[in-house]
């Protein structure tokens, strides 16, 4: 899997999103479930922002830390409150929290629109108002909000986008009394097509089944990626899931991307404006692992503070141009940014190969122009191209 990147020139085209004040930009940080399911504590979460900060990527904007799944007990107390779990978080959570600050971070609450979360413990269907005030107690304010044990939709007479709406209601409410305005993250797996409603109330939305370490996994989501990039902009993002980053040799089956492949799925989530959220034990992680975290050229695209969508593909490659194809997705894309406009050319064979297109092909290119052209890899200008 090889991959070429630059950039070009300049254009601003903005789609209205949902704001209401937070996520402009998509979020950048850590979630714990790739790298270690329901199988950490304080000790082992705080070890990885020490980790984050040490190499630069709080600095970088890496600034949020989700503790996935499995951090509370699997039984809300007497008034109805989850409890975190002591074994795992000692001194408690507001105290963990502060030590997380301390670092340049800000932990953050994953939930779930059902009865329980996915691996059992209490959902929020139902207690809303209530969770958002124990995480917000626990120094929360960012929400990755999952869909598992969801009541019937005969029972509640409401469907996908309505439970998730119940959510959104009640982070509305809670800022009007607190002044606090949760961050909100769909993780609805692109079942009911969130990247056309997800917009109306959060910030981010996934819009596919859960990641793998593999690449025909992440061949997988870019496809999807290609039909749907359009959605992306200002306070409202495809969530292409976790990073699988690290995870080589990992996992049931183990991961097998090559540091190209890695390359590969780093540039196309930081390129179609995708959240970047680290999945590695990053105590474990190599040089080549962290730099590719690292990679500021990239970073400051995904973070543009002037220009919110994503790159779009102008040909797809070796399968007719806007036909699906999961294990070949669209190779050839461009847009714009505040620095240049931005090129990916991917390569979806097993094989190195001879790649090329023409500039006419990219609407971001201007005639009658020359373009100094940027490698985000090399971190350096390699040419000039002319049209």
């Amino acid at each position: 899997m090889q991959l070429v990147v630059g950039t070009l020139a300049y254009m601003v085209i903005s789609v209205a999103a949902f704001n209401n004040g937070v996520g402009k930009l998509p979020a950048l940080g850590y979630d714990t479930f790739n790298a270690f399911g329901c199988d950490y504590n304080a000790s082992s979460v705080a070890a990885q922002a020490k980790v984050m900060q040490k190499h630069g990527l709080v600095d970088l904007g890496y600034n949020i830390l989700i503790l996935d799944d499995c951090y509370a007990l699997k039984e809300r107390n007497e008034t109805g409150h989850m409890v975190a779990d002591p074994a795992k978080f000692p001194d408690g959570l507001p105290a963990f929290s502060a030590q997380i600050d301390k670092l340049g971070m800000k932990l953050a609450a994953y939930g779930d629109n059902g009865y329980q979360t996915c691996a059992g413990h209490p959902g929020s269907y139902g207690r809303e108002l209530q969770d958002l005030q124990t995480w917000s107690s626990w120094g929360m304010s960012y929400l990755k909000y999952d869909n598992c044990y969801i009541p019937a939709d005969n029972t509640t007479q409401e469907n996908m986008l309505g439970r998730f709406q119940r959510m959104a209601s009640a982070i509305e409410e809670f800022a009007a009394q607190t002044g606090i305005t949760f961050e909100y993250s769909l993780c609805e797996w692109g079942w009911q097509q969130p990247w056309i409603w997800g917009r109306r109330m959060a910030q981010a939305w996934r819009n596919d089944g859960d990641i793998k370490p593999y690449w025909s996994a992440l061949a997988a989501i870019i496809d999807q990626a290609s039909f749907q990039y359009w959605a992306s902009d200002f306070f409202g993002h495809n969530d292409m899931d976790i990073l699988e980053v690290g995870n080589t040799g990992l996992g049931t089956p183990p991961g097998n991307l090559t540091y190209d492949e890695a390359k590969s799925h780093f540039t196309a989530w930081a390129l179609l404006k995708s959240p970047l959220i680290i999945g590695t034990d990053l105590t474990k992680a190599t040089k080549r692992t962290l730099d590719i975290f690292g990679n500021k050229d990239l970073v400051k695209v995904n973070q543009d503070p002037n220009v919110g969508q994503s790159i779009s593909p102008f040909r797809w490659g070796i399968n007719p141009d806007f036909v699906s194809n999961a294990t070949h997705p669209a190779e050839y894309w461009s847009g714009n940014s505040s620095y240049g406009v931005v090129f990916m050319i991917l390569n979806t064979q097993d094989s190195p190969q001879s790649m090329f297109f023409n500039l006419t092909e990219s609407w971001a290119i201007r005639a009658g122009r020359q373009y100094s052209v940027y490698d985000m890899w090399e971190h350096k200008h390699t040419g000039v191209a002319v049209r």
